[in-house]
């Protein structure tokens, strides 16, 4: 197992349903585990899209309102994914609007590329504040920040997070 709080990449994550067995779920940093947490990848992946500001739009509306779900559901590990998701999009797109090529480190010396010209007010850098908007709403959520609160302080103490 992982310490506390950091996100825990040896599970077996193939055959874990984390709705099922929330309690082995770490929220860990950021984006972390975003790709591997299931039920929650397969039911958020299909939405997520950032190509042009309107598909940002559609696609964040959507991961927010599934975070909306969750959250009536009182499903944290849910609420964490969508907003993984939402930072996701805030962040590649980012990385996209910096870097036309997706490529953010110079293959050889592993030095960050400079900043694409117009990185600031392209297609990709309105998708990320599109993305940025519903990432903020979700992140600052009372409910979903109070039982993050709480998750943590029960990863670190070694307590069960979802009693």
């Amino acid at each position: 197992m992982g310490v506390e709080g950091e996100f825990d990449y040896g599970l077996d994550f193939e055959n874990t349903d984390f709705r099922k067995r929330p309690e082995l779920y770490k929220t860990g940093r950021g984006e972390q585990g975003v790709l591997l947490v299931e039920p929650y990848k397969s039911e958020i992946l299909p939405h997520w899209r950032f190509k042009t500001p309107g598909i940002a739009r559609e696609s964040s509306e959507k991961i927010y309102a599934i975070f909306l779900e969750y959250r009536e559901a009182g499903d944290f590990v849910g609420m964490d994914m969508a907003r993984k998701f939402l930072q996701m999009g805030y962040t590649r797109a980012r990385r996209y609007a910096n870097h036309r090529s997706g490529r953010k480190y110079e293959e050889e010396s592993k030095k960050v590329r400079p900043q694409d010209e117009g990185a600031l007010d392209g297609e990709k850098a309105a998708a990320a504040r599109i993305f940025y908007e519903k990432y903020v709403l979700a992140r600052d959520d009372e409910y979903y920040a109070g039982r993050r609160r709480n998750w943590a302080e029960r990863e670190k103490s070694g307590e069960d997070p979802t009693e």
